[in-house]
This record gives C-alpha cells, sequence and structure tokens, in this order.
C-alpha cells in the first residue's frame, strides 16, 4: 500500500481502544484493580517483576483461574491511565516523568528495569503513588 496524498477515513473501533478481553493463564488470581501484563504465551497474568511480560491495563474484576486451564477465564482489563504504588526499592522520582516506569508487582511500579518489563509511562509522581499511561503495547530497551 502506497503512503497517503489525501485525506483518510480512519476508522477507530468503539471501545476497542481502552476495554480487553484477555485469556487468564491457569493457576493465576487476577484482583479486580490489579496491573495485569500478557505472557509471552499470550495469557494475562498479575504483574510481576519479570522480562517479556507486556502491560494491558488495570483488572475490571477479579477472575479466579487457579483451577482452570490456560485460556479457561477471561479477564476485563482496562487501558488508560491509573495511579499505582511506588516502589520503595526502586522508587519512581519527579526526574522520571515523561519516561518509562516498570512493574515490580500487581501494583507497583519502580525505575529500574533491569530484569523487568514496562509498565507505561510516567504522568505525575505525587503522594497519591505514581500515574502510569498503561496498556501503550510499546518496546523501551531496559536500561538500569
Amino acid at each position: 500500500m502506497a503512503a497517503l496524498t489525501s485525506e483518510r477515513d480512519t476508522i477507530q473501533v468503539a471501545r476497542g481502544d481502552r476495554t480487553l478481553g484477555l485469556p487468564v493463564k491457569a493457576g493465576v488470581t487476577i484482583y479486580q484493580g490489579a496491573l495485569v501484563a500478557v505472557g509471552a504465551d499470550g495469557y494475562a497474568v498479575p504483574a510481576k517483576k519479570a522480562e517479556n511480560l507486556k502491560a494491558a491495563g488495570r483488572a475490571e474484576e477479579t477472575v479466579d483461574n487457579r483451577d482452570g486451564t490456560d485460556g479457561g477465564a477471561v479477564a476485563c482489563v482496562s487501558r488508560g491511565t491509573f495511579i499505582w504504588e511506588n516502589s520503595t526499592e526502586n522508587p519512581v522520582a519527579v526526574k522520571d516523568l515523561m519516561g518509562p516506569c516498570y512493574m515490580e508487582d500487581d501494583q507497583t511500579v519502580g525505575n529500574v528495569g533491569t530484569g523487568a518489563s514496562l509498565a507505561g509511562i510516567v504522568l505525575a509522581v505525587d503522594e497519591d503513588g505514581i500515574t502510569v499511561e498503561t496498556g501503550l503495547s510499546v518496546t523501551v530497551t531496559a536500561g538500569a
């Protein structure tokens, strides 16, 4: 397909850009309000400090798939901007604004990418927590 030479009516999927139904990995529980990630196998898991995860967003309901199979349950996940807890070990600071932060667990983000996966882009740092644009589906080279 050639590049545009005039205006284009690009279709936007209604709610498809903000709400996802993701198949859940066997053996896990994803709690309402949790930061949800997608593993290399394509299944949703609670966020954790690990490489090769993709931040999906916030769980809108609790899903218990501890006794299920891979994909045996579906999690409703919203992409967007959310306030996550700040790491006590690798805290996000004002200097990190508009830069990446990384998953430490299913409610906590930090500023060290080594051994972790991208949670999103830091939009605010205050006493309420770290405001993060989550579910971007981008790749950032992790640095210490």
